[in-house]
């Protein structure tokens, strides 16, 4: 009850008026010894203040939503206007890529040809089967690859393989080993990435074993590695 009396007697940011005062049009007592302190309105009197109060509300609200908006507004920039064919890559935001945990995977894959317009907000791509996705996304989700001859494109990276009809992607070497738990984590440079991109993730994203084994034999010391667990 404390909790509730006090959440509902706080002053909103946005009206400048409690909750109770929002839907009942004053704010009833916690106490009943304070109830003889308060002259009962009449119900004419109760509803005029009742209206004034949510009309005054209502202004408050539209007033901070307008202020929320010119706000966005000023931060929002324009999309590109896209074109047909026209190369972009793709946020993986919402994408999902197998054996790659979201925090590891790369921010944006493609290059992808733009298939359809389907208006100034949202494009069609051309994507491979493999992905299994719909291809229709919101411009916010794409950008632009960007070609100029005096700063021509990097190479894209290599598209990923198709491990269990998903797309993976591909370890080139190992360059560190950790405890978590009772197994490894390794620090790895994908295939096609530069240094930017490597993450730490555990063995059963590793494709190629061998490339394990041939760690450990190089570096035999790593297999005596004290998971954090135990030194707590």
């Amino acid at each position: 009850m404390w909790v509730e009396y006090a959440h509902n007697t706080l002053v909103s940011s946005s009206t400048g008026l409690t909750p109770f005062e929002a839907s009942l049009g004053y704010t009833p007592p916690l106490f009943p010894q304070e109830e003889k302190n308060i002259l009962v309105p009449s119900i004419r009197e109760h509803v005029a203040r009742c209206k004034k109060v949510w009309t005054e509300a209502r202004e408050a609200l539209e007033r901070a939503a307008g202020t929320s908006k010119r706000t966005a507004d000023k931060r929002r920039v324009d999309a590109p206007d896209y074109r047909v064919n026209q190369r972009v890559w793709l946020s993986t935001k919402d994408v999902h890529l197998k054996d790659l945990p979201r925090k590891m995977a790369p921010r944006f894959i493609g290059p992808y040809p733009i298939d359809k317009i389907i208006s100034p907000t949202a494009v069609k791509l051309k994507l491979p089967p493999s992905m299994r996705i719909h291809p229709t996304f919101h411009v916010s989700q794409i950008k632009p690859v960007n070609t100029s001859k005096l700063c021509p494109p990097p190479e894209p990276p290599p598209p990923p393989i198709l491990v269990d009809k998903q797309p993976a992607y591909l370890v080139s070497r190992i360059l560190d080993a950790r405890r978590r738990g009772r197994g490894f984590q390794f620090l790895v440079d994908w295939e096609g990435y530069g240094p930017e991109d490597r993450s730490w993730i555990p063995g059963s994203f590793i494709l190629n074993p061998t490339l394990i084994s041939d760690f450990f034999r190089d570096h035999p010391e790593k297999r005596t590695l004290r998971s954090s667990r135990d030194d707590r």
